[in-house]
């Protein structure tokens, strides 16, 4: 899904989906992504986030593992109709999605950079100036493999980092603070 690209060859800040732009369910301390559309809430102060963003020139790529669809536990519609109101509701300029099950091997799915080298191609971005934000290994991998700056919102679930992190803060308000402070400082 690409919503526009207005500014070829600049930096992007690719953005895992679940635990990081919406709420996720937390049981015995690993998430889960909402299985309903009606469960899919944004969280506060993600609007505000990410429209600091894009007032200083970042594109913003939404890369999401969407499992349940492979393992057939959530229908793709649903997923559609979630990533339709994050593109209405913020201002995202591209959301890439992987359906695939774990066992499936594919090259989209995060750790593997798939999703990110992809969005960057149709962004134009330059991945060496740009930052992937998740909450979950799986992200901080994928980013370093693509060669981005990694930062990690510690949602202290029960899981082991696999990858280091560039960065590790505590929410995305946080993510946004430190990149923009990096920012003013080139």
């Amino acid at each position: 899904m690409v919503a526009k690209v207005d500014n070829p060859v600049r930096p992007t800040i690719f953005l895992d989906r679940d635990g990081v732009l919406n709420h996720t369910e937390v049981i015995d301390g690993k998430p889960y992504a909402p299985k309903k559309f009606e469960d899919f809430n944004i969280l506060s102060g993600t609007l505000e986030a990410l429209s600091a963003l894009k007032k200083n020139g970042f594109a913003l790529a939404v890369v999401t593992n969407q499992p349940d669809v492979g393992n057939g536990t959530v229908e793709k519609k649903i997923i559609d109709q979630m990533n339709t109101k994050l593109l209405s509701k913020l201002p995202i300029d591209i959301v890439k999605v992987c359906y695939h099950a774990k066992t499936d091997g594919c090259y989209c799915r995060k750790p593997k950079p798939g999703m990110i080298l992809e969005a960057a191609g149709d962004l134009h971005a330059d991945v060496s100036n740009s930052y992937m934000i998740g909450d979950r290994w799986s992200d901080i991998s994928a980013g370093n493999a693509a060669g981005c700056t990694t930062i990690f919102i510690n949602n202290n679930y029960a899981e082991k980092i696999v990858d280091q992190p560039d960065v590790i803060v505590s929410s995305l308000i946080d993510a946004v603070d430190t990149i923009l402070s990096r920012n003013m400082d080139k």
